[in-house]
């Protein structure tokens, strides 16, 4: 008689989860999955399939996570979730984190060091698969390319060889339709705004947009954005549009139509504690009230002006910097494991008076 043994693994196979991640717990079964039975901290879940899929992830995830298939019970599985943000910053270079069949993305990386010993990863289902990466090495960036091919939904990332550095991950989906209604690519935070975007693929003329939380009407008008200003979790919902257009740039006389999109979720979660950038007569003041005690060190980062791509990570560790150069500074916190959030973003021009001299000659 075979036993079989029950595991719980973690998918993508991270070596410390961060507030915001998504994450896929899988009650793995040698011969094939099973309806299956969940549990978090001893108490039953209604979620019946083998993957349980965690979005967003925030330390109220943390805990001990069991499956059961035939009356077997797998080893319980520990999950933390830090309340910090990973050392590098995996973002879109443009568009947001839902696309149409057969589109991409550029993916870029951004870290505080050389990109030599950086790889990037996406999972799609239970595989996961390495990604070509492009690396400008002066710009301190890379990018890779990101498509979902069969995929209804993917999660890319990347880390650095042999320790545990890596960037947040970025969760892309595919819609079939021709409407998109297309939330922020990060975790939205509670008490900033929060932009949902009803788009059409092929850019027509949008005539009307209606938003939708839960299937219940929140907004009708011509404007293609429905902005949270204040985001609480009382916002969380699924969210969706419906939209009226035509192609008025292919023909005159466009033929109207209407189309509703998918539903995306919106998850408003707390995030960790922020830094805060506050200027003096001569320089920035770097601090973080809501950090813990450990976060002990500063990393101060300048971006040109004309190139928000390219950040620089400036050599001072210190609380308090002295300013020349023009252009936008921030800063945050490392807390060991992890870091405090970025700060917000200070602008610095230099302005140049023109100066005169006069000169007077006295005749004698």
């Amino acid at each position: 008689m075979s036993v079989f043994f029950l595991s719980v693994t973690l998918r993508p196979k991270f070596p410390q989860v961060y507030v915001g991640d998504d994450v896929t717990l899988i009650c793995n079964r040698k011969g094939g999955s099973k309806p299956t039975r969940w549990f978090f901290n001893g108490a039953s879940q209604t979620h019946e399939d083998y993957l349980m899929l965690l979005t967003a992830v925030t330390p109220n995830n943390n805990g001990v996570y069991e499956c059961e298939q035939d009356g077997t019970k797998s080893e319980p599985y520990a999950l933390t979730v830090l309340n910090l943000e990973p050392h590098a910053q995996l973002s879109p270079s443009v568009g947001g984190p839902v696309m149409t069949i057969g589109d991409g993305r550029n993916l870029m990386l951004q870290v505080d060091d050389d990109l030599k010993d950086w790889s990037c990863f996406v999972l799609m289902g239970v595989s996961t698969y390495r990604l070509a990466l492009d690396v400008d090495e002066k710009m301190k960036r890379a990018v890779i390319f990101a498509e979902l091919k069969e995929a209804k939904r993917a999660t890319f990332w990347c880390k650095k060889k042999k320790v545990d550095l890596r960037s947040n991950a970025v969760t892309l989906k595919k819609t079939e339709r021709m409407v998109m209604l297309v939330p922020p690519v990060i975790p939205a935070l509670q008490g900033e705004s929060v932009a949902l975007r009803c788009v059409v693929w092929g850019g027509p003329e949008l005539e009307k947009a209606v938003f939708y939380k839960d299937k219940t009407p929140i907004q009708s008008s011509a404007e293609d954005t429905y902005t949270i200003t204040n985001a609480t979790q009382s916002d969380n919902g699924n969210y969706s549009c419906h939209a009226t257009y035509r192609f008025s740039h292919i023909s005159f006389v466009g033929a109207q139509k209407e189309e509703d999109s998918d539903a995306q979720e919106l998850k408003v979660i707390d995030g960790p504690p922020a830094a805060v950038i506050s200027a003096s007569t001569n320089g920035l003041q770097c601090s973080c009230p809501h950090c813990p005690a450990n976060c002990t060190s500063y990393h101060w980062y300048h971006t040109l002006f004309n190139d928000t791509h390219t950040r620089r990570k400036l050599p001072e560790n210190d609380a308090f910097i002295i300013i020349e150069d023009e252009g936008l500074y921030k800063c945050r916190m490392d807390c060991g494991k992890g870091f405090s959030r970025f700060s917000n973003v200070y602008s610095y021009k230099v302005f140049y008076a023109m100066l005169f001299c006069v000169v007077f000659i006295k005749h004698f």
